[in-house]
């Protein structure tokens, strides 16, 4: 978790632009934290994370449904095709922007093309694979990802930063059993 606590100050220091670096002494370079910090720590980070996805579909007037999981989801347009199921291997157009004050868009398949995946399979976010079992082909759908079914701590090393919720904006072109 000390690797949290870094990542957090990093944040912190990163966003006051144009600003002399300020020195911060610790005297305790070797700071520890008890798994039971840990554990409340990322337990109000989730909170947090869950009021501010809940303030974003409220101020987009969304009706949109919250999966145990706390993936949520809104199918804004009904398609007619069958329900997608785990082990179908699904097409999907979509875009894929950071829930932040920009709604910065991150991947499209205009530039990337249609993503093809095998449900419950293949290497994409956990929460996708949750989230397109709720649609039927033809269905286009908002999918929101908080970090822990996205792309977690790391982020993904390119496009999407550590500890970043996740908007795809998603058409399931195609759902055939493999």
């Amino acid at each position: 978790m000390r690797i949290l606590f870094l990542i957090s100050l990093f944040f912190l220091v990163s966003c006051h632009p144009k600003q002399e670096a300020e020195v911060v002494d610790v005297p305790n370079a070797e700071m520890s934290i008890t798994k039971e910090e840990s554990i409340e720590m990322h337990r109000m980070w989730v909170k947090d994370e869950s009021y501010k996805i809940d303030r974003y579909i409220e101020r987009h007037n969304w009706d949109a449904i919250s999966s145990p999981s706390g993936v949520r989801y809104c199918i804004y347009e009904k398609g007619n095709g069958i329900s997608v199921e785990e082990d179908m291997r699904i097409t999907v157009e979509f875009e894929v922007r950071l829930i932040d004050s920009d709604t910065t868009l991150c991947y499209t398949s205009d530039k990337n093309g249609e993503h093809t995946f095998l449900v419950g399979m293949d290497n994409v976010e956990s929460g996708l694979h949750e989230a397109v079992k709720y649609l039927h082909i033809g269905d286009r759908a908002y999918i929101i990802l908080p970090h822990f079914a996205a792309h977690g701590l790391l982020g993904d090393m390119n496009k999407i930063p550590p500890l970043s919720t996740v908007l795809y904006d998603i058409y399931v072109v195609d759902a055939k059993n493999r």
